[in-house]
């Protein structure tokens, strides 16, 4: 199979997504719109009939004072990764982007390759010995998402320092997901543990209200999401940047992103943004304030975006970035304790893969990386 790649349009690259059952949210064409500091382009491979078989939002970063970039493909490209000649998959990408300028090429390849189940988690948790989710026997294997390492490694590129807790550009290597498809929704309720269960029946006791907000409710949003960036000592990003995603993406499709408040006595307690492409649904940001806890807000805000998920046909509902820290000590830890009572399970991509095309810049990137 001969393949050729060239830009595309953004109309034929949403086409091509809307025929696949889902996606990532970051290689949507309107993602670029959200990273605008970021020039970007829009790549399609075709077949020897001339179909178009993949696509791949690339952004591009500038490295100060050269005219030269970062190419950044967050958890794309979107191809046929088990395709037995990956090869002629990627080298005409690289070709490509170093016609484009890029000295750097880092890429998130969307294959998993383990999986855990929230009884092979808490057993983990439950062992003293136990540190790291690595170190508990995997629920499910994938082997051939080893075979698409072995490849990549082959070809020349190196596996990315894993961040494990997964924040920031970088996207996450553990992700928490609630399997939908060919379930029930008292088949999901009862895969929830017994506190989750009791929290949801807290809130509705408590007459806890849950709403679907619009764009003028983004500021409310974002006065629970700062209050929650101080209480979990991280940089909150700006009220404009929800502003952009939310024109952005629901521009391209009006179901695209969607905005969740929690409310009890007419007050804001939490909210919540979540993310749709095709069949697999995101809890893509979280807040919630720092009093009226015990009415329980978040419980009853997830469980409305996992039913809202499941009435949408999705067949994965994703809780986004987990640590792989089983370790109770560490601050990481809360994270996955959370999203483990909902039953669901821990998966691991294959990470971040960087391919230097000029080697002397791709060291004074990462050097300047580690400075940040």
């Amino acid at each position: 199979m001969s393949l050729s790649l060239s830009t595309i349009s953004r109309e034929q690259h949403l086409a091509y997504l809307q025929s696949l059952p889902s996606a990532s949210h970051c290689q949507v064409p309107a993602w670029a719109d959200v990273k605008n500091e970021w020039r970007s382009e829009n790549l399609g491979w075709f077949d020897k009939s001339g179909e178009l078989v993949g696509v791949a939002l690339v952004l591009y970063r500038q490295l100060p004072k050269v005219k030269r970039y970062l190419a950044y493909l967050p958890e794309g490209p979107v191809i046929n990764w088990y395709a037995p000649n990956l090869e002629e998959w990627i080298q005409p990408m690289l070709a490509h982007l170093k016609n484009q300028g890029a000295f750097t090429v880092k890429m998130g390849p969307p294959v998993v390759i383990r999986r855990w189940n929230s009884t092979a988690i808490k057993a983990g948790i439950q062992d003293p010995d136990v540190k790291r989710l690595r170190d508990v026997e995997a629920s499910v294997i994938e082997p051939r998402a080893f075979e698409v390492s072995d490849k990549l490694r082959r070809m020349g590129w190196q596996q990315a320092e894993d961040g494990g807790a997964g924040f920031g550009d970088v996207q996450p290597r553990y992700v928490f997901q609630v399997p939908l498809a060919n379930r029930s929704l008292d088949d999901v309720l009862k895969g929830f543990n017994q506190l989750w269960r009791r929290n949801i029946k807290k809130a509705e006791k408590a007459g806890v209200e849950v709403v679907q907000g619009g764009y003028e409710d983004l500021p409310t949003w974002q006065h629970l999401y700062e209050i929650t960036a101080e209480r979990d000592k991280f940089r909150p990003r700006p009220l404009s940047y929800f502003q952009r995603q939310w024109t952005a993406l629901n521009s391209e499709d009006p179901n695209r992103m969607r905005l969740y408040i929690a409310k009890h006595e007419g007050e804001p307690l939490a909210a919540a943004t979540m993310l749709t492409v095709g069949q697999h649904v995101w809890y893509s940001y979280g807040a919630s304030a720092n009093h009226k806890r015990e009415v329980r807000p978040s419980n009853a805000m997830q469980w409305r975006m996992l039913r809202d998920s499941y009435a949408l046909g999705a067949s994965v509902y994703d809780l986004r970035g987990i640590s792989d820290t089983l370790d109770e000590n560490d601050h990481l830890f809360g994270l996955i304790q959370f999203k483990v009572g909902t039953g669901g399970e821990a998966v691991e991509y294959v990470g971040e893969w960087d391919f230097p095309l000029n080697k002397v810049l791709h060291k004074a990137l990462d050097i300047y990386m580690s400075r940040r």
